[in-house]
C-alpha cells in the first residue's frame, strides 16, 4: 500500500479532509499516513484526530507522526503540501501592516499583492529544502501541493527542481455550483469548462443539455439584491464577459479597479472585505479551543469525504481508474496559446496509472488573456527573485503588481519593499 506523507500536518482541519478521505477510500485507507509539521502541538492534535477517524472506520490505516522530516518523506509515494512558513505572527502581519503605512490596503495577501509576493519569497527556500529531500528519499513521488501562492511556488517546483508537482485548490470544483445556487438555479446536469491561472480561472462555459447558461446567469446576477459578497465577481463578468473561479475578497487585489484611496467610496459600493485575511486567522486561533473539542477530543470523530482533489488523484493513480482534475502545471507546449511556456496554469487534467495529462485548451478570449497576463509577470518575477536572489526583481515584481503599481509610486514601490524585507528579517533568504 501507498505511504502518503503530509508536510504542515498541523492545519487539522485540513488533514482531517485530505487524509481523512484518504481513510475513506478502499485503494488508500491501509496506507501510511506519514504526519510532519515544525508545531509538535498541532502535530500530536493532528495525531490524534486522525487516529479518531481511522478507528471509526475500520482502524486500516497506519497513522504515524514523525519530528525528523527526512524520515516522513522517506519511500513516500505521494506528498502533500500544506505549510504557512511564518505563520500569523509575524510575518503575516508584516504582510498587511507595513503596506498600510503607504497607504496600501490588502484582502487576503496570500497569491499576488505585495503580501503575495513576499509569502512566495519566503516559502520557497522551505519547498528548496522539501524537494532536495524527495530526491533523495522519494524521488518518484508526486508532490501536491496546496500551499499558496499556488501558481509561484508550483511554478517554482516545476521549473527549478526534479520533483512531480501538481498545484491543486478547491475553487474550481466548487466555482460553477457557488455561482448557479446564489442565483436560484439548478445544479444539476452542468457541464463547464474553466481555465486560467490559479484564483483567476475563468468559467469559459456553462450549459445544461447542450443549452447555454450564461445568458441567463448574467440575467439573475444583475437583478440579485445588493450588497452580497460576490460583486467583485459579478463585475468582472460584466465587464469582461466570464466568471472567474475565486472569490470576490480576492479577486478585488488581483486587479487595479476595486481597492483605490483616491475612490473609497468603491470599498463599500462593492462590499469589499479590507484586511479579511487576519479577521479569519484572528478568529480561527481564538476557536480552536472548540474546534480541538469537536476534532481532537471526540473519540467517536466521524468524516464524510469531501471534494478535495488529494484523494481521488492518489486513488486514480493506484486503480488506474481515470478522474478529471483542474490542476495547475506548467504551460509547456503551449496548453494556453497566448501564455507563454514558463507561466503556470490552471487547465483540465486527467489523471490515472500513468499520471497526469494536462488538456489543450488553446487561446483564451483576448481581454481574459491580458488579465491573466498582468497577474503571470508578477509570478515569474517573483520566481526570478527566488531564483537569483536578486532584490532589484523584488522590485520589478512589486512595480508590476495590478494594484500596488495603481496606487503607489516608483519610489513609494521600492522602499515598501525595502522595508518589507526589514521588517520579516530572518524569514526571508539574503537578497543582493
Amino acid at each position: 500500500m501507498p505511504k502518503i506523507a503530509f508536510l504542515g500536518a498541523g492545519s487539522t482541519v485540513f488533514a482531517k479532509n485530505i487524509l481523512g478521505d484518504c481513510l475513506l477510500t478502499p485503494s488508500l485507507r491501509e496506507s501510511e499516513f506519514a504526519l510532519f509539521d515544525i508545531d509538535l502541538e498541532r502535530l500530536g492534535e493532528s495525531e490524534a484526530m486522525l487516529n479518531n477517524i481511522n478507528k471509526n472506520t475500520g482502524n486500516y490505516g497506519k497513522i504515524v507522526a514523525y519530528t525528523d522530516r527526512k524520515k516522513a518523506l522517506e519511500g513516500a509515494d505521494y506528498v502533500i503540501n500544506a505549510i504557512q512558513v511564518g505563520g500569523y505572527e509575524p510575518c503575516t502581519v508584516i504582510d498587511f501592516e507595513v503596506p498600510k503605512k503607504y497607504g496600501l490596503r490588502q484582502t487576503i495577501a496570500d497569491t499576488l499583492g505585495i503580501g503575495g509576493i513576499f509569502r512566495a519569497l519566503r516559502t520557497i527556500p522551505v519547498m528548496e529544502d522539501f524537494a532536495r529531500d524527495m530526491e533523495e528519499v522519494c524521488p518518484d513521488a508526486w508532490f501536491l501541493n496546496y500551499t499558496n501562492p499556488m501558481a509561484i511556488l508550483t511554478g517554482y517546483m516545476l521549473r527549478y527542481t526534479g520533483v512531480k508537482t501538481i498545484g491543486l485548490c478547491h475553487s474550481v470544483q466548487a466555482c460553477a455550483k457557488w455561482l448557479l445556487k446564489p442565483l436560484g438555479m439548478e445544479t444539476d446536469n452542468i457541464q463547464w469548462k474553466i481555465a486560467g491561472i490559479n484564483h483567476q480561472a475563468w468559467l469559459l462555459e456553462i450549459t445544461r443539455n447542450g443549452v447555454d447558461l450564461y445568458p441567463e446567469i448574467k440575467k439573475r446576477a444583475l437583478e440579485r439584491p445588493t450588497p452580497h459578497n460576490d460583486m467583485v465577481r459579478y463585475e468582472i463578468m460584466k465587464q469582461f464577459g466570464y466568471y472567474v473561479t475565486e472569490s470576490s475578497e480576492h479577486n478585488a487585489e488581483y486587479m487595479p479597479y476595486f481597492i483605490k484611496d483616491k475612490y473609497p467610496e468603491l470599498i463599500e459600493r462593492f462590499n469589499i472585505p479590507l484586511d479579511e485575511y487576519p479577521r479569519r486567522c484572528v478568529a480561527q486561533i481564538k476557536g480552536w479551543k472548540d474546534m480541538r473539542e469537536q476534532l481532537v477530543n471526540n473519540k467517536d470523530l466521524s468524516h464524510k469525504r469531501t471534494g478535495e482533489y488529494g484523494s481521488y488523484i492518489m486513488e486514480a493513480m493506484e486503480t488506474d481508474v481515470p478522474y478529471k482534475i483542474g490542476g495547475n502545471v506548467l504551460n509547456t507546449g503551449r496548453l494556453i496559446s497566448n501564455f507563454p511556456e514558463e507561466a503556470c496554469v490552471e487547465v483540465p487534467c486527467l489523471v490515472d496509472a500513468s499520471g497526469i495529462a494536462p488538456t489543450y485548451v488553446g487561446s483564451l478570449p483576448p481581454q481574459l488573456a491580458a488579465l491573466n497576463m498582468t497577474n503571470i509577470n508578477v509570478h515569474l518575477l517573483t520566481i526570478e527573485a527566488a531564483r537569483t536572489r536578486k532584490k532589484e526583481h523584488i522590485y520589478h515584481a512589486a512595480l508590476l503588481d495590478p494594484h500596488t503599481s495603481s496606487e503607489l509610486s516608483i519610489d513609494d514601490i521600492i522602499s515598501l519593499c525595502d522595508d518589507l524585507i526589514e521588517a520579516h528579517g530572518d524569514w526571508l533568504p539574503k537578497f543582493k
